[in-house]
């Protein structure tokens, strides 16, 4: 098992060019291979086709996160999390004429948390993408990102495009959690920035590409220690791919995916430096209808009120042209993923509710605190 732990983390490290941890004051990072395809403005979108793997770019993940309710047992809510990430080893094809030979790794994150039980569960695993391990659906395939699950489980992880939506499996023997849940769209796709051209620094020399389905009504079922719960609630799914999509003195994110009473939804971010200012923040408003406006800077403040250890714990979010006024609380403090992969950054990412100045809730969602304590800088 130790030699597998150290063999997964000398992929990790080979797939990701920036180290975890930020770099020294004034010492220049390596940029990555001028090969690789950089976002840029003007991106020509086409779906389904852009919901498959762009290979020309280094990074790419898939991420939903979503809370549902036990429709069997009243008052078990949880929240859920699958990310599948696509990491590139080198631009071309490997010469090595084998069909084990990859230039492709694969890396996945799965979560519960457990309301009720005041509990959280992650499980991460990293695969090649060889056969019978995992692979990245072609345009056109609507197996998006499938793969074995973690070592001495029997099953398999995936996300899958459905024609409306997508359908997620994940399950992990470890930590005895598992979910199959069926996604569709509520809501039109969004693209955020600039047609979905996401600059991640002043200069936009970082950026990603970067859409998101803000609501997707789910159902489906969910696992824990061998208890299986029929469920239904509502999903957010995000997709980037990018090749450089934080700055060199940039440490970490706080991201959040909101979901309002009132049928809007709002996407923020603040990416911050070193020293714990941000540097860049950007923001996103969807309508009940489905449009979507970029929010400037100066529409919106985001302000911690709250810390559990390193983390913020409870945000004040004001936007105030459009009457949005709330306090963002965590469902469960501790919902940290602490990864079981050597050097895997360690970052909060937990379900919320949204709730106005008399206390009432008025929204739900997600937020995701990463770069947070030593050696967490995230390696995209």
């Amino acid at each position: 098992m130790r030699t597998c732990r150290a063999a997964a983390g000398l992929l990790l490290l080979a797939a990701c060019s920036r180290a975890p941890s930020p770099p020294a004051a004034g010492r220049a990072e390596r940029p990555p291979d001028p090969r690789w395809a950089r976002a840029h403005p003007g991106y020509v979108w086409q779906f389904p086709r852009d919901h498959a793997a762009h290979r020309a770019y280094r990074t790419e993940w898939w991420y939903l996160t979503g809370i549902v309710t036990a429709e069997d047992a009243p008052g078990r809510t949880f929240g859920y999390q699958l990310t599948i990430f696509r990491i590139g080893l080198r631009p071309e094809r490997t010469a090595l004429a084998s069909a084990w030979g990859t230039d492709t790794v694969l890396l996945g994150h799965a979560a519960v948390t457990d309301v009720a039980g005041n509990e959280h569960r992650f499980a991460d695993l990293l695969h090649r993408e060889v056969p019978l391990l995992a692979r990245f659906g072609a345009p056109g395939d609507p197996v998006l990102a499938w793969c074995r699950a973690p070592a001495g489980t029997d099953g398999t992880w995936s996300i899958v495009w459905n024609g409306s939506g997508f359908d997620v499996a994940a399950v992990d023997a470890r930590t005895r959690l598992a979910f199959r849940l069926r996604t569709t769209a509520s809501k039109p796709l969004v693209l955020h920035g600039d047609r979905g051209f996401s600059a991640k620094s002043r200069d936009a020399a970082s950026a990603s590409l970067y859409y998101s389905f803000t609501r997707l009504a789910t159902e489906g079922t969910l696992s824990l220690d061998g208890r299986t719960f029929p469920v239904r609630g509502t999903s957010w799914m995000d997709k980037e791919f990018s090749t450089s999509s934080l700055g060199p003195d940039q440490v970490g994110w706080d991201w959040l995916a909101l979901r309002l009473a009132d049928g809007r939804d709002l996407m923020l971010y603040l990416l911050r430096r070193a020293d714990g200012n941000a540097d860049v923040a950007r923001a996103s408003l969807v309508s009940p209808e489905g449009a979507v406006r970029a929010l400037a800077p100066g529409e919106w403040t985001l302000r911690a009120t709250a810390r559990w250890r390193v983390y913020p714990s409870r945000f004040r979010l004001d936007v105030p042209g459009e009457g949005i006024h709330v306090t963002v609380v965590p469902l469960v403090l501790d919902q940290e993923n602490r990864g079981t992969l050597p050097r895997a950054p360690d970052y909060w990412e937990g379900a919320v509710h949204v709730e106005d100045g008399e206390g009432d809730v008025v929204g739900e969602g997600y937020v995701e605190l990463t770069g947070y304590g030593r050696g967490n800088r995230p390696p995209v």
